[in-house]
């Protein structure tokens, strides 16, 4: 089942998750040149409440989201629309684009202030992959970091 959120409306399709695995990593999206808020979530299982405004995937969730150049896996997610909340557990794999990735056993993505909180399974660490870029100078030469 593949499920296409945008801001306040759910467009729901049947799909075949043949072939989805935990194991395989998220590829980066293709790229787009429009931005329409849309994120599609693929899983064996999917149920939303339009009471509550919950989504939720269960079983080798894929969620892409085409704006943020972004691809994540996990095995459940669940969208707090009312509180524009994202919240991805079980093996959580994220990479965008460029490369940078985080890995957790649990991932809150607040989509109001783009914040993202990731927890590590007991025991472990978060891991995160990320592309530093170098502060815009005002001119001024910046010395070399040499021991």
């Amino acid at each position: 089942m593949v499920l296409t959120l945008g801001r306040a409306v759910a467009q729901v399709s049947q799909g075949s998750t043949e072939g989805a695995s935990l194991q395989t990593p998220p590829t980066s999206p293709p790229a787009s040149n429009a931005s329409n808020g849309l994120v599609t979530i693929e899983a064996d299982r999917q149920q939303a409440d339009n009471r509550t405004g919950i989504v939720t995937a269960l079983g080798n969730v894929r969620i892409v989201y085409p704006d943020r150049k972004m691809v994540a896996t996990s095995r459940q997610a669940q969208y707090f629309s009312k509180e524009g909340r994202l919240v991805l557990s079980g093996d959580v794999d994220v990479i965008d684009a460029d490369g940078q990735r985080i890995r957790a056993e649990r991932l809150t993505y607040r989509l109001d202030s783009e914040r993202v909180q990731a927890d590590p399974a007991q025991g472990n660490q978060v891991i995160s992959t990320l592309k530093l870029k170098p502060q815009q100078s005002s001119g001024a030469a910046v010395a070399p970091l040499v021991p």
